[in-house]
């Protein structure tokens, strides 16, 4: 297939390629460069590889940023069983389009767009068609590490210099968002605001949000915004200035037996934003009558068990949350946009990237790392 016209931010063509841009044709693909783990256990390091051919739906992105994930490092870990390599990961992606394929409509040449956890489903379900792709009934398929659906190779990620998306999966960059702290908002915020959105959080409504890393840090700021009433859930005590200077309301130590009795049935929502295995009962205790308390960082078993009569004796509800769609994905980049509202993020060129996944590891960031995808020139 021809060469995909190209067409700049005014919507018309260009007469020829604008400088340093290169396009992309239908009939090959792309000798592109990243950062691959080969093994579960040794570290990243640069590799070359061949991204596919773009598609008359696609739209070829030039990456500038990408956050990192802890869900990067546990994939590339096989920690959860399910790793292929090499893998390259990566999926809060923000870039430059570079060109688009005759099918595509919503995007041209030079706009700033977005890729987050997901590139494709099967996009006639009934989930799919509600716009919840995440829900897919045949599964969707994760930016990386998931064989695509029309020529079964891997897909791989955003720890590289380019990559092609199917239109549908790729959102638009809000006029004026910090394209670096935007980033983690493709997944950190998705996440949060998701649930937030889909369980009815408004003003008046109290929300504890349990935890304060990457999710936790920007649920704050997305419950606030929404006009709730916020209380941060911390086992520091140090981190009790933090949360207020995030924008908590309120603070408790969750150590304090004091503290948590003197919150006894008062939230609404309970934002669980905990990566490992932890003691729901006492936040269940925590919610009035009718109250949700949503998992959106825990994937293993709950561990202890939950205590029936917290759920039964006051018709509370234990539900989880996994990001969200694609209309809501362009919803949460507008709603942030809107209110100011960035993710904390560290900067880092992508030779730091096995330093940084050893931090991530420790909780020593504040609250995201983000790859300059420029650095790449420069890596060995």
């Amino acid at each position: 297939m021809a060469e995909t016209e190209a067409i700049n931010q005014n919507g018309k063509p260009f007469s020829s390629h604008p400088p340093g841009v290169t396009f992309m044709t239908q009939a090959t693909g792309t000798t592109t460069r990243g950062y691959a783990a080969h093994s579960s256990s040794t570290p990243l390091e640069p590799w070359n590889f061949e991204r596919r051919a773009p598609r008359p739906d696609d739209v070829s992105i030039e990456i500038l940023y990408c956050g990192v994930c802890h869900s990067d490092l546990h994939f590339a870990r096989d920690d959860w069983g399910m790793a292929s390599y090499p893998v390259v990961p990566g999926h809060e992606i923000v870039g430059r389009v570079t060109a688009v394929g005759n099918e595509v409509s919503q995007h041209k040449v030079g706009d700033l767009v977005g890729v987050g956890c997901m590139v494709d489903s099967c996009r006639h379900c009934q989930a799919c068609n509600d716009g919840l792709e995440q829900f897919c009934q045949e599964g969707f398929t994760m930016t990386y590490g998931s064989p695509d659906k029309h020529d079964g190779a891997l897909t791989q990620g955003g720890y590289s210099d380019k990559v092609a998306v199917s239109e549908r999966f790729v959102v638009r960059m809000p006029d004026g968002i910090d394209l670096k702290s935007a980033a983690p908002l493709l997944c950190a915020g998705i996440t949060t605001y998701s649930p937030l959105k889909h369980y009815g959080v408004k003003p008046g409504h109290k929300v504890g949000v349990i935890g304060m890393g990457g999710l936790g840090h920007i649920g704050v700021k997305l419950a606030r915004a929404l006009g709730a009433e916020v209380t941060l859930f911390t086992r520091s005590e140090s981190k009790v200035a933090e949360a207020r200077r995030q924008g908590a309301d309120h603070v408790v130590v969750s150590t304090d037996a004091a503290q948590m009795a003197a919150v006894a049935e008062t939230f609404d929502f309970m934002l669980d934003t905990v990566p490992v295995k932890h003691d729901i009962n006492p936040y269940l205790q925590a919610l009035k009558y009718d109250g949700t308390h949503i998992l959106v960082g825990l994937l293993e078993p709950i561990d202890p068990a939950i205590e029936g009569f917290n759920l039964v004796f006051k018709r509370r509800v234990l539900a989880g949350s996994l990001i969200g769609g694609m209309p809501e994905t362009q919803e949460v980049l507008d709603f942030c946009a809107e209110h100011g509202i960035t993710c904390d993020v560290e900067v880092i060129n992508i030779d730091q990237i096995n330093e940084a996944w050893q931090r991530m590891e420790k909780g020593d960031v504040k609250y995201r790392f983000v790859i300059d995808m420029a650095s790449l020139k420069n890596a060995d």
